[in-house]
Formats: C-alpha cells, sequence, structure tokens
C-alpha cells in the first residue's frame, strides 16, 4: 500500500488538514498496521464545503455533456487504476479480491451511466398560449455532502458522486474511517478530471461526518451506513433544510416455500448470508423455511457454511474472508450467543476462532425467534438465523413484521405465491427465486427505517436536482 501524506482536498488543492486527531487503520486478516490517517477538523469541513459552494455556480453552467465527458474521463481513470484500487478495498476492509474487484468495476459502471444519462436528463415542455414558452427545467441543487460506508466503498461513492456531478453539483465526499486510502484514492483519480473545487474530500469520523451533515452550505446530504447514524443525520438536516437522501440498515427476510428444492434453497441462503461475510446492504439476515423443507435445508445450509474456506481476501482461494475490525467482530458475536442463550440451537459456527484477524465463521442457528436480535435487527455478518413456519402466508406475515424495509427474497415454484409476494411485502426491492441481481438501472425506495429517496438508477439523477417552472411571454405591448 503506497503511503499518503495528503488526506483532504479542498477547491483543487489537497493537504494534510488541520486535525490533530488520528486514527489507526490496520488489516482485519492479521491486525497488521496499514497507517495513521489524521482525522479533518471543522475548520476543514468549513474550508471543503466553501470551495465546493465557489465552485458551484462555474460548474452548474457547464454543458451537460461536457459534464458528462468529464464523467467518462473520470471512468477510465478508475479502470486504469482497478487492480490498485480493489488491492486496498481488501487491505483496509477484508474483502475478497475478486469481489473487492467487482465493486470497483461496478462503481466504473455506474459513473460511465451516469455520464450518458446526464445531458439526456431534463425537464418537460407544457402547453401554454401562443404568445408564450411554457416549461419546466431540472437545475443542480447545488453542494452535495456524501457520506459513503466501508463495506463496498467504491461502488456506492461512484454512484452518488456520479449521479451529483453530471447533474450540475458540486461535492463534498466523506468516506468511511474504516477505508480512507480507497476513499482518498478514488477521490484523486476523479477530482483530476473536474474542475477544482468541484469534488472535495475530508476525513473522519462522526464528529467530522455530523460538521459536514449538518453543515449550513450542503443543500444535499447523501448518506449510506448504519440506521442509527441515518438518524442523526435526519435531526441534523431538519434543522439546516438540507434535502436528505438515506440508505441505511435492513434486517433482509429470506422465505423458503414447500416444494423447492431444499439444496438448491440452502445454496442460495448460503450466498445471501456468507458472500463478503455478511457484510452488504442487502444480505440476508434472517430466513422463514416452510417445515415441509425445513430438514433438508437445515442440513444442506449447514453443510455449505462448514465448507466454506476462511482465509485472507487477498487468498483467491477464500470464500469468507475477515470481518472489518475488532468491534464489529464483537458486535456480531455478541447476537450469536445472546440467541442461544434464549433457546437458538447452533448447528454450526458461533465461536470466534483463535489467532490473529478478525475472523468469524458461517453461523447457522435453527429454533430462532422474531424476538431475538439476531432477526429483529441487521448482523451485518456470516449468520444464517432460521425460523420454521407454518405456512407461506405465516411466512410473509413474520417477513413483514419489522421496522425494516430494504430488500427481501422469496424462493418459490409457486407462481401465485410469487405474485403475492411481491405485492404483499414492504420493501423497496423483492426478489423472486434469486438472493442477488437484477437489471441494470433498478432504483427502489428503502421504506422505514431502511431509509429514504432513490440512490440508485435514473431516478438518482432527479433527486440531486429541483424542478423550476418558466412562464416565457415572447410579446409584450
Amino acid at each position: 500500500m503506497r503511503p499518503r501524506d495528503r488526506w483532504m482536498l479542498a477547491g483543487g488543492r489537497w493537504s494534510q488538514g488541520t486535525g490533530e486527531r488520528m486514527f489507526t487503520i490496520t488489516d482485519p486478516a492479521d491486525g497488521d498496521p496499514l497507517g495513521v490517517v489524521p482525522l479533518c477538523a471543522g475548520g476543514d469541513v468549513e474550508a471543503a464545503v466553501g470551495s465546493a459552494r465557489a465552485a458551484a455556480p462555474g460548474w452548474a453552467a457547464v454543458p451537460a455533456a461536457e459534464r458528462g465527458a468529464a464523467l467518462h474521463a473520470a471512468a477510465r481513470a478508475v479502470e486504469a487504476n482497478a487492480a490498485e484500487l480493489a488491492a486496498l478495498v481488501t487491505a483496509e476492509m477484508g474483502k475478497p479480491s475478486g469481489d473487492a474487484l467487482g465493486g470497483v468495476e461496478a462503481g466504473i459502471g455506474t459513473l460511465r451511466q451516469y455520464a450518458e444519462l446526464g445531458p439526456l436528463h431534463g425537464g418537460r415542455s407544457l402547453q401554454g398560449g401562443w404568445d408564450a414558452a411554457d416549461f419546466m427545467v431540472r437545475e443542480p441543487l447545488g453542494t452535495v455532502a456524501v457520506l459513503t460506508p466501508w463495506n463496498d466503498p467504491v461502488a456506492i461513492a461512484c454512484g452518488l458522486i456520479g449521479a451529483a456531478v453530471v447533474t450540475g453539483n458540486t461535492v463534498v465526499h466523506k468516506p468511511s474511517e474504516r477505508t480512507p486510502h480507497t476513499g482518498a484514492m478514488l477521490a484523486e483519480l476523479i477530482a483530476e478530471r473536474l474542475p477544482g473545487g468541484v469534488l472535495n474530500l475530508v476525513t473522519g469520523d462522526a464528529e467530522v461526518g455530523e460538521a459536514l451533515a449538518g453543515h449550513g452550505g450542503v443543500d444535499v446530504v447523501a448518506h449510506v451506513g448504519s440506521t442509527g447514524t441515518g438518524r442523526r443525520i435526519a435531526e441534523l438536516t431538519a434543522r439546516t433544510g438540507a434535502k436528505l437522501l438515506l440508505e441505511n440498515g435492513g434486517s433482509d427476510p429470506l422465505i423458503v416455500d414447500a416444494g423447492v428444492d431444499p439444496a438448491w434453497a440452502a445454496g442460495q441462503a448460503a450466498t445471501g448470508c456468507f458472500a463478503n461475510c455478511g457484510q452488504i446492504c442487502t444480505a440476508v439476515e434472517r430466513v422463514y423455511v416452510h417445515q415441509a423443507v425445513a430438514a433438508g435445508f437445515l442440513d444442506a445450509l449447514t453443510a455449505r457454511a462448514r465448507a466454506l474456506r476462511m482465509g485472507p481476501g487477498a487468498d483467491p482461494a477464500t470464500e469468507l474472508a475477515p470481518l472489518v475490525d475488532e468491534r464489529h467482530r464483537a458486535g456480531v458475536h455478541e447476537q450469536v450467543e445472546k440467541a442461544v442463550a434464549d433457546g437458538a440451537r447452533l448447528r454450526t459456527g458461533g465461536r470466534i476462532p483463535g489467532g490473529p484477524g478478525c475472523f468469524y465463521p458461517a453461523t447457522v442457528l435453527s429454533g430462532c425467534t422474531d424476538a431475538m436480535a439476531v432477526m429483529a435487527e441487521e448482523t451485518f455478518g456470516p449468520v444464517a438465523p432460521v425460523r420454521t413456519v407454518a405456512s407461506f402466508e405465516e411466512g410473509l406475515e413474520a417477513a413483514n413484521r419489522t421496522r425494516y424495509g430494504l430488500a427481501a427474497t422469496v424462493l418459490t415454484r409457486d407462481p401465485a405465491h410469487a405474485q403475492a409476494a411481491w405485492r404483499t411485502l414492504k420493501t423497496g426491492t423483492v426478489k423472486i427465486n434469486a438472493v442477488f441481481g437484477g437489471a441494470p438501472g433498478g432504483a427502489a425506495t428503502p421504506r422505514g427505517a431502511s431509509g429514504r429517496g432513490f440512490g440508485y438508477g435514473p431516478e438518482l439523477l432527479d433527486e440531486m436536482t429541483a424542478v423550476k417552472v418558466v412562464h416565457l411571454k415572447t410579446v409584450i405591448p
């Protein structure tokens, strides 16, 4: 990993920042230190927001096609450095190298998508009088604060930054303090293709995030992360009047219907629960399996969990990499231990392995109840808590009994059950017979405690702009 001595970007100029607090980054695979990162101070946030606001009028006036071309150039720069970016992701948060590269490639694709869509994003004409022109135009909102998480630091940042920039906004980005090297390198690659001040960067923890989200000079706050943080940001933006976009925690259910092949269903569940060690926004967090297939499903899921190869993300053979850090692992383990104490059966996993690193085994729990935190809250770890249900309808009802509303998956051979599922489930996304996947450009609005507003797809361009109605009378006395 290349050492960095520049952690703050404002007005096109990099600096160390003025903060005196430091944050040590360690490799979650072995605990070795990766570097000491300075956390920005309040004055640094002020400078970054000031630079963004100063650049906003000029950038808004740049033709949309030129903004799209700049974003295409940024995509090419990220592509040329994809391997190094992916290696940073693996080093900082542990993601398997193939998955890390996939996240970078997804970010590149998103930049290109918005580079193409941005120049086409417009309003509509209205039918007024013969002597006037009436139309609706979309204008940038101004300065966007982008706060991104550590679990997919490139793809998520590219989406939010790309949509904001191509629609004529300026950005202040704060990446997670757990992945600052990744965030800084990505900012460097994108910002070099833009005028100074269009993309700015501050590094820091919750204190820096609060200063940015609550800054009166910010017009939009886009946050992807935990529900607790999202609620705090909502309080701050309620005071400033900034528009708020949130994609926060989830407790995504998987319903396994009678009649499906239990081994196939177990494979889907294993992917949903254990991919990226469960550290995916739309990971499967709780499983409802019909009693007719429960025994075979649990046996197959347990076998798959035991067979996963645990190791460092840099090893191509690794299937289960470490969790992001010790603090996060402790929270995952606490939920598992509490579930077992409350009557769940530990079928495999559930024990912290010896040795260095933040590894946690793929864990399967049966006999779970909805009152257990491992079912009711977001675990964000490689844990599959399972509850057996007597009917498909019982599974649907239980799946909806939550404060979250991010995504849900249903495995069924019954077309009527599939129809009932997408009609009934109170989530922004419903997936039938596949835990992951979907067409490009798909977007959904999280519900309940999972957030608000479109965070992806063409609709994100609408979120980053305001509509202005114009009545232009061309003849005057």
